[in-house]
This record gives C-alpha cells, structure tokens and sequence, in this order.
C-alpha cells in the first residue's frame, strides 16, 4: 500500500474517529439532559411528598390535641347526668327538713329522709349500682375488707358476722368493698 493511500485511510479513519466523537457527546449529552430532567422530577417530587408529610404529621398532632381536649372534657362533666338526678334527691331532702322545722312533726321528717333515701336507692339502681352482700356469707377479700375478727362458736369460720360499712359493686366492678368483722376459730 502506498503511503499516499495509508495517510488517506488514517484521514478517513480519523474523521470517522471525530464523527464517532462528537456522536457520543451529544448522546452524552442528551443522556445528561434526560438525567438531569428526571434528577428535577425526583426532586420535585421529593419535596411534595416532604410537605405532605409535614402536613399530615400537624394534622395528626391536631387531631391527638383536639382528641386529648375531648376527652378532658367528657372526664370533667361526666357525672353531671347523676350529679342532676342527686340534686332532685337533695332538693326534696331540704324541703321535707324545712316542712318538719315549720311543723315540728318528727314523723314527717323521718317520712321525708325515707323517701329520699329510697330515691337515692333508685338512682343508684339505674346507674348500676348494687349493694355487695356481706353478713352470713363467706369472707372474699375481692368484695370485702376485714377490719376485725371474732371467734364465733354458731358460725363457721371464715364467714362474715357483722357488716359495719356496706360495699357496693357498680356494673360488676366492685367501687367500695364492706367493711366487715369476720369470724376467725
């Protein structure tokens, strides 16, 4: 091959060379515009759902606030339906002390306290309340709170002899166990 020929090759070669060259930077580049669109995209996206997130984490904390607040509330008035039925009873329990003072009549007091205790009872009875059995019965230490003991001849051991508070049980929880004097052999 002549050397003319050989220089003219290398020349074709090398134009090809630089051809292939600028071909490839600009695949380059496109290739970097594509990743910096995406990089852009990703971005963006990224800080939507940051601010997404920043907002549903103060939604929630709102939420719990207003939740928490609720529910102060409801603990703060929660007896106020049997505070209002209480009021009836002591209403009435005021007016048969003023009655009896004008009239001096012991009977019509003693009339008027039964009447208010048997109201209280009825109160009692519809918010669950139920008064926790004790004398005659054997000693539970989940319904009853020893506070003295006796030896007993005619009951068996471990049987309550004397109820000196009573206990009540509201909707099967027990609120205030009986007072009670046990009998120990």
């Amino acid at each position: 091959m002549s050397k003319k020929k050989k220089v003219k090759e290398e020349k074709v070669e090398e134009a090809l060379n630089e051809k292939k060259i600028e071909e490839t930077q600009e695949e380059v580049k496109k290739v970097e515009e594509t990743l910096e669109e995406k990089m852009t995209k990703i971005e963006a996206d990224l800080e939507d759902w940051k601010s997404a997130y920043v907002r549903k984490n103060a939604e929630f904390q709102n939420f719990t606030k207003r939740k928490q607040n609720e529910l102060e509330e409801f603990r703060k008035y929660a007896s106020e339906k049997v505070i209002l039925k209480v009021l009836e009873a002591v209403d009435n329990l005021e007016r048969g002390v003023a009655a009896s003072v004008e009239t001096k009549d012991f009977d019509a007091l003693v009339k008027g306290v039964e009447m208010t205790l048997s109201q209280m009872h009825g109160i009692m009875n519809t918010e669950g309340v139920e008064p926790i059995e004790a004398v005659g019965k054997e000693y539970d230490p989940h319904l009853h709170q020893a506070v003295m003991t006796e030896n007993c001849e005619n009951i068996d051991n471990d049987h309550i002899i004397m109820e000196l508070q009573k206990g009540y049980k509201m909707k099967e929880r027990v609120i205030r166990p009986s007072m009670v004097k046990v009998c120990k052999k």
